[in-house]
């Protein structure tokens, strides 16, 4: 869509969202007639919206161009072909053109403006933060959007991330959802990774439990995106991290409650480097 029609504008997003997000309203209708050079992005109906005021502006009354556009946007064209005949020669006696009346008799549902001007605007934001603050941008996306993320495949470098997406295309159609979801995640991580923006070790203090942290040198991923950990067990270690450090591998256990498994995905991931396994002193040497 967005090569059909080349926008420059912000308008021209919002019209976008709005043939994007009806039915009939972009495939076989408008983008047809803009490959034809019919008409232009410009002239296309996309919203609820554009129909009454184009209607009004053609010399329609107000009222029946209110119910034209409310027929049009819930597919009732086709439906009521009597109410619709009655609409047509209206139209007709105002002069709105004839690929205008055919594209309007095609519409099944349309988005109204007011939404359409909300994703657009969301969108916008988001857009400015991955140009102008990557690194924001990847923190949030990751933390809010990721389901997926898997710090094993993801968080150890561009070649790991880029070897298990080749791994995923070669399963093809035999490709799990998780697979697939995980690819797509991949697809972010990776264009992070090409922009100069790298993952740092997950760490027990410095991770939490479940948001990505940025910081000076990169991005620092949560305690629940190490495979296998969950969220309970992270959130738990999270809070008994806050009554300070852990004395030991034994005394993180009883804190947090966590189990034999937790421990050893920590200790998998380097986050129990350093730390013995009891606080007791051995008398003997």
């Amino acid at each position: 869509m967005l090569v059909d029609t080349k926008p420059s504008t912000f308008e021209e997003l919002l019209r976008i969202s709005g043939l994007s997000h009806g039915t009939d309203v972009w495939l076989n209708n408008a983008q047809s007639l803009i490959n034809d050079r019919t008409i232009t992005l410009q002239d296309a109906i996309c919203t609820r919206d554009d129909i009454m005021l184009y209607l009004i502006k053609q010399g329609l009354p107000p009222k029946p161009a209110f119910k034209i556009m409310e027929c049009v946007r819930k597919g009732k064209a086709t439906k009521d072909p009597e109410k619709w005949a009655e609409y047509e020669a209206l139209m007709r006696e105002h002069n709105v053109p004839e690929w205008y009346i055919n594209s309007c008799k095609k519409i099944k549902y349309m988005f109204p403006k007011a939404h359409a001007a909300a994703y657009v605007t969301n969108a916008f934001r988001i857009a400015w933060f991955k140009v102008h603050i990557p690194k924001a941008y990847y923190t949030a996306y990751f933390t809010i959007r990721a389901d997926a993320f898997d710090s094993e495949y993801m968080a150890q470098g561009k070649e790991k991330a880029k070897n298990k997406m080749k791994e995923i295309e070669l399963l093809g159609n035999a490709a799990s959802n998780k697979e697939k979801d995980m690819y797509s995640v991949l697809e972010i991580v990776l264009e992070m990774y090409e922009r100069g923006i790298n993952f740092l070790p997950i760490d027990l203090y410095k991770s939490h439990a479940t948001k990505f942290i940025m910081e000076d040198d990169g991005i620092r991923p949560p305690l629940n995106s190490i495979p296998g950990l969950g969220t309970v067990a992270a959130e738990s270690i999270d809070v008994a991290k806050k009554d300070g450090k852990f004395m030991s591998i034994d005394d993180l256990k009883i804190r947090s409650r966590a189990g034999k498994s937790v421990l050893e995905l920590l200790e998998k991931f380097g986050c129990l480097k350093g730390m013995s396994q009891s606080n007791q002193l051995s008398l003997f040497v």
